[in-house]
């Protein structure tokens, strides 16, 4: 995992303990990367199953 993948996770997961899922606009500003960075290095973690999205509930499972 590199920096900016530990970087997202990091926040995905404290974000998401407190049952608030974050925009775009808010990892943008905490990262300082670009979406399409961004985008890419959330469907690394999701590739390498380290990070999921349950479509029903609506939420991250780590």
């Amino acid at each position: 995992m590199n920096d900016l993948e530990r970087k997202l996770y990091r926040i995905i997961y404290n974000m998401s303990r407190f049952r608030r899922n974050p925009t775009m606009n808010e990892l943008k500003r905490k990262t300082g990367r670009d979406e399409a960075t961004i985008r890419k290095a959330v469907r690394n973690l999701m590739s390498r199953n380290e990070l999921t999205w349950d479509k029903e509930k609506r939420e991250w499972r780590f």
